[in-house]
């Protein structure tokens, strides 16, 4: 359904409400952070935008960056002491605009102290139920780990299948295969073959992916190593990414640091990294967090493709 713009705004009023009562109940507290910071994200694979601070020298870098999540500054207050917390608020992408997607957005990202990325899955699909109970509809669950997806759908193993195993499923779209490494084929896999693919009455949750994708998720030592990180999809949605955090300063400068690699392999200008949170990620207390795109739930609820179906006033009319 095609709302009006009452209608947006209603919808979105009511999605609040629920996820701000669905929190209160569950003793999480709602914080706001900053939205410019002098750090930025280093993800080669996310871009940012920046502006600059032309008061006083002594406000510190006049270089500010806009938060693509509010990540960094939460997890400062859990190594802080603060506890179980949640913020949704505004984030902001460059170079990300078009039928479902706008270069600003709300997202919802909280944590959870003491906790897994299996329990936070649970706690991660009940908001969703939640979410479409306010729309009259239920979701089955489904809920498998990564290498036995691709396993099952695709009868390719991802943790010893070649490149060229890989790429043949991919076949038919022609993909340019310059520059991209084994993740990018994953990663294709997902989005073209499987993703497609999951019922739009189903939640699917896809857990423990492969280390090399472990963004900011702890590591579990095996055969293979697994990242102990989760996606959870509405349909062919994604909704959600969430992770097991990893709470140890040195793996994760090291972690940017390889970002910033990237990023010059690929021409990409460097990203500064956050200092203040690298001196205090190891005081952070073993936690689980996740992040959910409000507009992609939105859009879920009210059965369209097109992100300005649930906007106030898209990118292009701003």
């Amino acid at each position: 359904m095609t709302l009006h713009l009452a209608g947006r705004l209603h919808m979105r009023a009511r999605l609040y409400a629920q996820i701000r009562q669905f929190f209160a109940e569950r003793n999480v507290l709602e914080v706001e952070t900053p939205m410019l910071s002098a750090a930025g994200n280093t993800d080669p694979n996310i871009q940012s935008f920046s502006t600059r601070f032309t008061g006083h020298v002594d406000a510190g870098s006049p270089e500010r960056w806009m938060r693509t999540s509010p990540e960094y500054p939460l997890k400062r207050l859990l190594a802080s002491g603060v506890g179980d917390c949640y913020e949704m608020g505004r984030v902001f992408r460059d170079g990300e605009a078009g039928g479902r997607h706008n270069p600003e957005f709300t997202m919802l990202e909280w944590y959870r102290v003491g906790w897994d990325h299996h329990r936070l899955m649970e706690e991660t699909i009940a908001l969703v139920e939640m979410a479409l109970a306010m729309v009259g509809r239920r979701a089955e669950v489904w809920v498998e780990g990564y290498r036995q997806l691709f396993i099952d759908e695709l009868g390719i193993d991802p943790a010893h299948a070649s490149i060229g195993a890989l790429r043949e499923p991919l076949a038919e779209y022609g993909i340019d295969p310059h520059g991209l490494t084994r993740d990018d084929w994953l990663d294709l896999l997902i989005t073209h073959r499987l993703q497609p693919t999951f019922p739009n009455h189903r939640i699917t949750v896809i857990h423990d992916y492969p280390a090399s994708q472990c963004a900011l998720a702890k590591v579990r030592p095996g055969d293979p190593p697994l990242a102990e990180r989760f996606e959870l999809y509405l349909g062919r949605y994604e909704l959600a990414n969430g992770y097991h955090e990893l709470n140890d300063a040195t793996e994760q400068r090291l972690r940017f640091a390889r970002d910033n690699a990237m990023r010059r392999e690929r021409g990409q200008r460097e990203i500064p990294v956050d200092e203040r949170l690298l001196d205090v990620l190891d005081a952070m207390p073993d936690c689980a967090g996740v992040a959910l795109g409000i507009e992609r739930l939105l859009m879920c609820l009210v059965g369209t493709d097109a992100i300005a179906d649930v906007l106030t006033f898209p990118f292009a009319e701003a």
